[in-house]
């Protein structure tokens, strides 16, 4: 009965060992893969960040354009407006 038990005690403690190195090296593997996984969603992130800051800057120009537009279109409209009615020297705006 005691070589038995015995048989079975170096047994589970063999088993033990071979799995826990296995584990170890899945843990591993694992570990590097979340940290490759990790970086490209950091990149992606500072990706999308730029693209906004672009877009943003780009929306800031193009709204900074339409008002001079918008502006120079009034001015000229004025001045087109003074001509036809003979308005002449006021200037009201």
């Amino acid at each position: 009965m005691k070589k038995l038990v015995l048989i079975v005690t170096a047994l589970f403690l063999v088993s033990t060992a071979l799995v826990s190195c296995r584990d170890q090296n899945n843990t591993n593997d694992v570990e590097n893969e979340l940290r490759d996984e990790r970086n490209d969603i950091e990149e992606a992130a500072d990706d999308v960040s730029d693209a906004i800051d672009n877009a943003a800057e780009d929306t800031g120009d193009a709204i900074e354009n339409a008002a001079e537009d918008t502006g120079d279109a009034i001015e000229e409209g004025w001045d087109e407006a003074k001509e036809n009615t003979g308005i002449g020297g006021h200037d009201d705006m």
